[in-house]
């Protein structure tokens, strides 16, 4: 298994059908695992998909209409049930506090999970405690209040063990560099700039139910990869806006535009039965990777640069 990939839940947009369940998506990040948008049937896909209540760090909800949120309370209840062992941090559009409320409490159960709740009034940083990355949340465009998210983890310093062997240097040594950024080593200072480059953390962006908007190419500038919704085909741009949602096409010119590397699109209208157009319309805006998603699958995080 990927130590960081995409477990896609359900790709169905308002209605779920037979090939489709509603909205549903775990990112598993090392010892994290953030359940993105889950709609109704999540608890049971989450079986389906290996993915255990007790694996959930995090909840992000972009924005409270059902296809993206009525899955809460089974999921709340069910990691009660399980006892999870550690807090778990929920991420909302605050102007949907009651409907939060209400699906946590939706019926009688026994809380044993600490909830830390982070209802979001402002786009900016998030509080993440205890994550090895920065949370950060853009406000989109759609008929309710709705906020896309974006992980990014900091760029980091990676040593170079060609350039320690040709200097012979190893065990305490490299540590001591590490630490103090220089060393005399045989009459000479070697620095650690010397024997180590510059890393780019990887990065994800998260975008649903949004008209084409600046936060949409904000979440997604430059990440490894995007999450976005592509509930429409092309030929439905005027229905796309009116509802505050993208097409394919809009997705993908969002993808580019933003260089993104990995362009997942999902979120389909049951209208459509396939979803070979989307993937076509895709390709003319965007010449990356493109992934279709489709309900239980896997999607890793593309290597590191």
């Amino acid at each position: 298994m990927s130590q960081r990939e995409l477990v896609v839940l359900g790709t169905a947009s308002q209605v779920p059908t037979a090939h489709r369940n509603h909205n549903g998506y775990v990112l598993r990040w090392g010892g994290e695992a953030i359940l993105f948008d889950p709609g109704e049937g999540t608890q049971r896909q989450m079986i389906h998909a290996g993915v255990s209540a007790t694996d959930l760090t995090r909840i992000a909800i972009t924005h409270f209409h059902g296809d993206h949120s009525l899955g809460l309370a089974g999921v709340m209840q069910r990691i009660n049930l399980d006892r999870v062992p550690h807090p778990i941090d929920a991420y909302y559009p605050a102007s949907g506090q009651r409907y939060f409320d209400n699906l946590c409490d939706a019926t009688a159960y026994h809380r044993t999970v600490e909830l830390r709740s982070h209802p979001i009034t402002e786009p900016g940083p998030l509080a993440a405690p205890g994550a090895p990355f920065r949370l950060t949340a853009a406000r989109l465009d759609h008929p309710v209040e709705a906020f896309g998210y974006r992980i990014a983890e900091p760029d980091y310093r990676a040593i170079l063990p060609g350039r320690l062997a040709d200097l012979g240097l190893s065990g305490p040594l490299v540590g001591r560099l590490q630490r103090e950024g220089a060393i005399t080593w045989q009459g000479r200072t070697v620095r650690l700039a010397e024997v180590s480059t510059i890393r780019r953390g990887q990065s994800f962006a998260f975008v649903m139910d949004t008209r084409l908007c600046p936060a949409a190419r904000e979440l997604a500038a430059d990440v490894d990869m995007l999450v976005i919704e592509a509930t429409f085909r092309d030929a439905e741009a005027d229905l796309a806006a009116e509802h505050g949602h993208l097409t394919a096409g809009q997705a993908a010119r969002i993808a580019a535009e933003a260089g993104v590397r990995t362009l997942v699109l999902t979120h389909f209208s049951q209208r459509y039965r396939t979803l070979d157009a989307h993937l076509v319309e895709a390709r003319r805006e965007f010449a990356g990777d493109i992934v279709v998603a489709t309900d239980l699958t896997r999607i890793p995080l593309p290597s590191r640069r």
